[in-house]
Parts: structure tokens; sequence; C-alpha cells
């Protein structure tokens, strides 16, 4: 395999000392998953200091180690390139590694859909050549600049990830990620606790915009309420995509069952007629979103809506399974990664969707709500009635939906998803529909582990670090 990172570009990027001259394939922030030809970050964090693991990831086969002090205990021929902070040289990678990259870059930010319409560029693209796209969520602080710094120079086409918790991060990783076309999927009340109002939040996700290199393009939701706002709010050209019929790109029909969607959707003019094996008017709207965003550097649009034909749902972000039962099996809808009211709504009506004697609907807490969070989960509850014959949710916000909801449909309450998910698993019958959702921080992949498993899952690694939605 070809060096990703020659010893060149390594001190040409960060400006550090190589003490002993080595190569890399790849690069690595965890010493746990690091792999052989790696190039191991030494940062430092919350929950430890990378530091104390170089020799760990060395032993693993890194091929050096970025460092900002010398570790105890390794040689002093040590594969090490020394440098003033290692959290400032990811960002540096991150920068060179944008700045060497010759094809065309799509950015993707919104309150809900990034990652899977993430997914859906990677698929579009690949149908087009050598494409490059981070496999899991990585979107914030040290996510963007780990997938720009892991971007291969000769690919042809990228799709980055955007998130936020707070107001001030987005225009800053959009700078360092400099797309030539952005996307905003949504606007919805995710981290409205931090940042106050939903005006707040649109503003927010608009200054992606700040990173977009001259002359390129700002996709904004054409159905949103806050699309005059964004698109006010910006000297950027902007284009629309949605339902509406001022959008530039549309989504004309999707006509949803159980395994998918037949869509027609009209692209830059072009109509479209395809087939999403994945189901939900939200998915097809990202497949819209998707496209259009890649029609705007140049992609085809029937070549990438072929190329969705294969797509699949991510693990967390609908994956459908089934799993065994007493008896039988169910099935299981994962939406376990994230959540917001919105994304629960959309989620909630893929349940109606699938075929059962019973549907359930297993909810944990939407977090970083703010004044907002008793509104909210109070609110869903006509919605879950409307969709899952029974109700299980856990933490001390879905308590508040559990009471709103008549008893014969509240299946049971938990103080978290770890008490709660002994409970599901007894009163899972055959032919069951199961939907597991809520935020991050309510750890609902606890109770997916423990029905894939049949058992309850060790205790997860409270020290992982965790990307912004």
């Amino acid at each position: 395999m070809s060096a990703l990172w020659p010893p060149k570009d390594l001190l040409a990027a960060t400006g550090g000392y190589l003490r002993v001259p080595f190569a890399a394939t790849g690069i690595s922030i965890d010493s746990r998953t690091t792999r052989t030809g790696d190039l191991f970050i030494a940062l430092v964090g919350e929950n430890g200091d990378g530091h104390d693991h170089v020799a760990s990831a060395l032993a693993r086969g890194a091929a050096g180690a970025v460092i900002h002090r010398l570790p105890d205990g390794l040689p002093d021929d040590a594969p090490l390139l020394q440098v003033a902070d290692t959290f400032t040289a990811l960002h540096d990678l991150g920068r060179y590694g944008r700045t060497r990259f010759t094809g065309r870059l799509v950015a993707v930010t919104g309150s809900v859909g990034k990652t899977t319409t993430k997914d859906m560029l990677r698929a579009i693209f690949t149908a087009h050549g050598k494409t490059w796209a981070a496999e899991a969520s990585h979107n914030n602080h040290w996510g963007v600049p780990l997938t720009l710094a892991r971007m291969p120079p000769d690919a042809r086409f990228a799709a980055i990830e955007i998130g936020m918790n707070h107001a001030g991060e987005i225009a800053p990783l959009a700078r360092l990620a400099r797309p030539h076309a952005a996307v905003i999927t949504a606007i919805a009340p995710a981290h409205i606790g931090h940042l106050g109002s939903m005006e707040a939040i649109a503003d927010e996700k608009a200054s992606i915009a700040e990173g977009l290199e001259p002359d390129c393009v700002l996709l904004l939701p054409a159905d949103s309420p806050w699309h005059d706002r964004m698109a006010a709010s910006t000297a950027t050209p902007t284009q629309s995509f949605g339902s509406a019929k001022t959008a530039n790109h549309r989504l004309v029909s999707a006509s949803a069952d159980a395994l998918g969607s037949d869509i027609v959707a009209e692209i830059a003019g072009v109509l479209v007629p395809f087939r999403l094996p994945v189901p939900g008017l939200h998915m097809a709207m990202n497949a819209v979103a998707a496209l259009a965003a890649a029609s705007l550097i140049g992609a085809d649009p029937i070549r990438g809506a072929e190329a969705l034909g294969s797509f699949a749902a991510g693990a967390g972000r609908g994956a459908r399974r089934e799993i065994a039962v007493p008896l039988g099996t169910a099935i299981l809808l994962d939406e376990s990664y994230n959540a917001s009211s919105a994304s629960i709504r959309a989620s909630l009506a893929v349940l109606t969707l699938l075929p059962a004697t019973r549907r359930i609907a297993v909810l944990g807490d939407m977090l970083e709500l703010g004044d907002a969070g008793a509104a909210e989960h109070r609110g869903l509850a006509a919605d879950v009635l409307a969709a899952a014959d029974l109700v299980f949710t856990c933490g001390p916000l879905m308590r508040l939906l559990h009471d709103a909801i008549p008893a014969a449909r509240a299946g049971a309450h938990a103080v978290d998803s770890t008490a709660l998910a002994p409970i599901l698993a007894a009163a899972l019958q055959p032919g069951d529909a199961v939907l597991v959702k809520g935020s991050l921080g309510s750890r609902m992949k606890t109770i997916i582990l423990a029905l894939d498993a049949g058992q309850m899952p060790p205790a997860l690694d409270a020290g992982q670090i965790k990307d912004t939605p």
C-alpha cells in the first residue's frame, strides 16, 4: 500500500520534528483500533491522555506517533513526530489533506439526516469514481479534521459531515473542509437547549456557507419554514430541494412500503424515477438532497439514482433485521444512534409500514432540549399512539410521555436503558415489530445489544469519543 502520509508531507503539514523518519498509510486517534501502518495521534481529552497509549499503538503496528511530550519508556529510535500540540497537529493534517485533494467535495449538515445523506452521497459518487467519506459520523472538532487527514489525495469525490452542539462550531469546520457544495438537510429543535431558539439553530446551520469555495452553491430544504431566513443570511448562491413546487430539485412522488419507496424526483430538470430500498418519506427526502448535491458538482443524477438502488440503512439509523424471541422471531428497527422529535416521528411512520402482529416503540430521552424538553416529550403522545400498540420508555424526560398515554398502551418505564432492556426482552412475542430510538446519551444501543445477543451486554465504554448530532 502506498503511503498516505510520506515523511515530507508530515513535516510540511505540521512543522514538527521527526525523530526517526517514517511513512504512514492511515490515521488513528484510538490505540485500541490502531492498524498496521497507521499514524497514531496522541490527543489529550477529558477522558484520558493519548500519550499514555503510544507504546500500545506502536505495539499494534503503528508506523509512528504524533506527540507533544515524550512518553516514558520508549526507545530512543521510536518513530515519533514531535509537535507543539497534538490537537493542533490533527487540524494541520486535515488542512493539508484538504489542500492536496484535487477532487470535488460536498459537505452535509442539518438537525437530522446528516449521516444518511452523507452515506447516500458516498454511494452516488462511488458510481462515478474513487470516493472518500468517513464510515462513522465523524462530524465534530476532531472528526472533521480526522476525515480530511484520512482522505486519499487522488479521490475524485468526497462527502464530509459537519455537526455542532453549540453556536460557532460549524463555520470553522466548514472553512477547514472548503466544500464545493454544501447541503442543509433540515432544521429541527436538536440542541435548542444550547442554542436557545430555532432561529439560532437555522443561523448556525447556514454558517456552513462561510467555508464554501468561491461561486459554489448552498443547498437548502425548500419545505423548511427557515428556508428564507437561511437564504437571506448569506451572499452565497443557493438552490433548494424538497416537495415544494418552487424547489430547484423536487421530490415529485414517493410511495412507501415495508421494504422501501418508489420515488420520482426531478433533479436539475431531469426526471429521475428509482427504487430506494429503505422505507420512509424522510429517507426519500435524504435521497433527493444527496442527488441534488451531487448534481451540483457534476454527478449524473440517473447514474446516481441507480447506485441508490442498493443503498442500505446504517446501524442505529434505520437498519432492520430479525431477532430471536421465545418461540419465534420479531423485527427490530434499529434507530438507536440519536433522536429528535422530528426523527422520532419519521421513525414511527416507518414502524407503521412493517408487517407485524404488534408494533412496539421503545424510546429513550431526547437530550439537549433545555426548557423545551418537557413539551417536546409530551408532544409525541399522539404520534406514538397512532403508530404503536405498546410503548416502552426510559429516562426522566420520557417518563412524561409514559404518563401522557393510556396505561393499556404503556408497556413499561425504567430509569435507564440498562434497566429497561430485560423488561422489554421478556415482553416480546413472535411477530412483533420493535422500534428502538433515543438520543446518544440515552444509550439505547444497550437495548439493541441485548436484543441481538439475547442477553444483557457488557457496560458501554464511558470514555468512548462521541460524535455530535
